[in-house]
């Protein structure tokens, strides 16, 4: 490429994507919307204990600093000018709460990840003290039931069980944060005067902000009993907040003195990277979870069909706040995750689509995949997963596409609540997300949802909507957001395939599956977690002597022979 070339490209604008399974960094040409480059890292998931998933709040930092030197080697490579990159954006895994100590700069402990359940015990106990035990008492000041999905269950799990968390806030050493909090601070400069901030979206889902003053609610924080002087100062999703610094120990400063301009949550990114700007358009994320926005306006509407009231984004700190409406799933590309790791059906991902295609049919088994409970619109955290409808003729390819039909099950049933709650059905639903590149599933999503899918040939709209804000920015405005400014994108489109009164059959056998898997956990599990068969004595006393009745009548007649 030319040196004439490089000028042709003008401003560009780098994304942080900071998800649950990876970390990358990809960088925008501002005036097209092309994606120049990306690099990638795999974020390593901890389960401590059953129900427990941590993340290395360090690990994820480092991610981040090798996927930012990493592309810009890569764009370097191809002749291009990395001092063109002009802002940042962030978007993040929202829900997952940090805790770290702001004079070393070192987390206090690991990463409380958003599908973490060692918290039920924590929402029970705080559901006795709400009239009722009623789990939306707080719907219409947070637009959330209470759940431990939140992060304030997360961070009040903290303060009771961890003595270093508990002893930094008594020092004011403490600071907390969701992962773009932690990410924002750290590259601002973190103990070296890190700026210490959140976006209206990502503080929507911590149980602690009041979606309608756009405020960290002090009621609320006492009923959590959160000190207030922990949280971040809450800003708009467009605004610089502050500038890259170099970090000496990682060797990282390529885009040292950028501003980091954009931030939102995963969800909202991946609205506005979809450029649902309008009332009434709505996106479906297939990612570790699936989360399906529709855009509600500058109305907050509360929904009575299980759905999540959230901020969808506010794009300036002068410009109006617009909310959306939510269903969240916790299990979708986890369970190909699952059956990779755990079962060892697949050794990458990318198989799971090609056993699926093989056979083209789940043979009646279904596959409710409530490893974390039931997320929208159950909020069943008693649930389990469950596989049913075996057959002595099931086999890996069948189990791999009912995993898949699961997603697409627990993705119409946000959508019936979402046509419920709105009250005019979707014609259309747009998706995105690393598990959209999988077409078997897609088609499978239209066939049961019975209206097209929409599939952007640029798959990357999380990332895209973080720069999108970044470069929006006030002081930065590079990126305009007027309708008539936005590129038209190119879109693969998938069509139902069968009848509808198929699509419903295999739609009601889920449901009763759905009902199968509910009431099998409670927080009141066995003390010591023994499950042994000898930890009853009177049943191990019983079998004990059996076997030595056994023993001893084998022993006398051989003596008899």
């Amino acid at each position: 490429m030319a040196a004439s070339d490089r000028m042709v490209l003008g401003p560009l604008v780098g994304s942080i994507d900071q998800g649950t399974s990876s970390t990358r960094f990809l960088v925008f040409n501002a005036k097209t919307a092309e994606l120049l480059s990306h690099h990638q890292v795999e974020i390593q998931q901890k389960f401590p204990k059953e129900g427990w998933v941590e993340q290395d709040p360090k690990e994820i930092l480092k991610s981040v600093h090798e996927c930012v030197e990493r592309t810009c080697e890569k764009l370097q490579q191809l002749n291009i000018d990395i001092t063109n990159i002009k802002a940042i954006g962030v978007s993040n895994q929202r829900e997952t709460t940090v805790v770290w100590d702001k004079t070393t700069g070192e987390p206090l402990y690991n990463a409380i990840v958003w599908l973490d359940l060692r918290t039920q015990s924590t929402v029970e106990r705080l559901l006795k003290r709400i009239p009722g035990k009623n789990k939306a008492y707080f719907k219409f000041r947070t637009g959330l039931p209470l759940s431990t999905y939140f992060s304030a269950v997360k961070l009040r799990w903290l303060l009771d069980n961890v003595e270093e968390i508990r002893q930094a806030v008594d020092d004011g050493r403490a600071m907390f944060g969701t992962i773009d909090s932690w990410l924002i601070w750290s590259l601002t400069g973190g103990k070296n005067g890190g700026v210490h901030c959140t976006d209206v979206t990502n503080a929507s889902r911590t149980m602690l902000f009041n979606i309608h003053s756009l405020e960290w609610d002090p009621e609320l924080c006492q009923f959590f009993d959160i000190p207030m002087e922990i949280l971040p100062k809450v800003r708009s999703s467009s605004e610089i907040y502050g500038l890259m610094k170099i970090c000496p120990s990682l060797k990282s400063g390529a885009l040292t003195g950028v501003p980091i301009s954009g931030c939102l949550g995963d969800q909202s990114a991946a609205l506005v990277g979809q450029m649902c700007f309008q009332d009434g358009q709505a996106k479906n994320t297939y990612g570790t979870g699936c989360f399906l926005l529709c855009n509600t306006g500058q109305k907050s509407v509360f929904s009575e069909h299980g759905l999540l009231t959230t901020i969808a984004y506010k794009l300036g700190r002068d410009k109006p706040v617009c909310y959306a409406l939510e269903g969240s799933v916790a299990i979708a590309g986890a369970v190909v995750r699952w059956l990779r790791d755990n079962l060892g059906i697949v050794k990458t991902s990318q198989e799971i689509e090609k056993l699926a295609a093989e056979v083209g049919t789940s043979y009646g088994c279904y596959f409710v995949p409530a490893f974390s409970g039931l997320y929208a619109p159950y909020w069943e955290p008693s649930a389990r997963g469950i596989i049913c409808g075996l057959t002595q003729f099931t086999n890996k390819n069948h189990i791999a596409f009912a995993a898949l039909e699961a997603v697409c099950f627990q993705t119409r049933e946000i959508l019936d609540a979402i046509n419920k709650d709105c009250g005019i059905p979707l014609n259309q639903l747009q998706v995105d997300g690393g598990m959209t590149n999988n077409k078997v599933l897609m088609q499978l999503q239209s066939d049961i949802l019975c209206i097209p899918v929409v599939k952007p040939s640029m798959p990357e709209t999380t990332a895209l909507g973080a720069a999108m804000a970044a470069g929006a920015a006030e002081g930065v405005g590079i990126w305009s957001l007027n309708p008539g400014d936005l590129t038209a994108v190119t879109c693969e489109r998938f069509e139902p395939q069968i009848n509808p009164e198929e699509s419903e059959f295999r739609y009601a056998r889920w449901k009763k599956a759905v009902m199968k898997s509910m009431g099998w956990e409670t927080s009141e599990a066995p003390s010591n977690g023994d499950t042994s068969i000898f930890s009853s004595l009177p049943l191990g006393f019983f079998i004990m002597s059996s076997m030595i009745m056994l023993i001893g009548a084998k022993y006398v007649s051989g003596a008899g022979k």
